[in-house]
């Protein structure tokens, strides 16, 4: 087993769910994959099902019943990797808009550079958004600049969902009192561990949007977003967060 575990959830993507699985596995550095499927009526868990033949020490399935959020899907891989011995706990979609190779740096960063959580920035280094049309680019943009403004957090991505953990950092945290599922337990996890004290780091990447498959994004999750973080904020007023050992 690897000390590295990418959870990689998903709903509907046959048309890239072996390639991104092949394209981790590629890697020079030794990654495990755990897949976490909600029910994909287009057969995304029988494809991943055929592969554990090829990878059956390497690749992981959770089946679930239906669409449950994106919050509980990682949550469940992150209680699921805390069972066994891994070190570093990575976040990637399924659709390659997420680049394989900076699974490498993200790793880098939190093994060699001190990160306790290693973020993939579309905003560190200017806007590095690859064919997005120009009013989600924007959306984007300023709902990161409105989260920050409000939690405090010196992060240019507030919403990014490709990222590494210290195996530390999950421990540390009550994962059955995240209470967001969409952009919103992005900035939650985040703004946890920031109040825990953590050393987040932002690794810049270049995010290009899927070319295969259907967007699950819609304008919902951006309002659970902007609106989230006011009650993140609000009940942080109230609420002792245990520090960082």
């Amino acid at each position: 087993m690897s000390d590295n575990l990418v959870i990689i959830p998903t709903y509907n993507e046959k048309e890239n769910i072996e390639k991104i699985i092949r394209a981790v596995f590629s890697l020079p550095k030794s990654f495990d994959v755990l897949i976490i499927d909600d029910g994909s009526p287009d057969g995304t868990g029988a494809i991943v099902k055929q592969l554990q033949n090829e990878f059956p020490e390497k690749l992981h399935l959770i089946e679930r019943s239906g669409k449950l959020g994106l919050g509980t899907a990682y949550i469940a891989g992150f209680k699921w990797a805390l069972e066994r011995s891994y070190a570093y706990i990575f976040e990637m979609d399924a659709d390659f808009s997420h680049n394989p190779h900076d699974l490498l740096r993200l790793h880098a960063a939190c093994a060699d550079e001190g990160a306790d959580v290693a973020i993939g920035s579309r905003y560190i280094s200017g806007v590095n958004v690859v064919n997005w049309p120009m009013s989600r680019v924007l959306l984007s943009y300023f709902a990161s600049i409105y989260v920050r403004i409000i939690s405090g957090m010196n992060i240019k991505d507030t919403t990014a969902g490709f990222k590494c953990y210290r195996r530390q950092v999950l421990e540390a945290f009550d994962l059955d009192k995240i209470r967001f599922k969409g952009y919103a337990f992005q900035i939650e996890m985040k703004f946890t561990a920031y109040r825990m004290g953590f050393h987040l780091k932002e690794i810049p990447i270049i995010f290009v949007n899927r070319i295969e498959g259907v967007s699950k994004m819609d304008t919902r999750i951006f309002g659970e977003a902007l609106f989230g973080v006011i009650r993140l904020k609000f009940d942080s007023m109230f609420k002792k967060y245990p520090r960082k050992k």
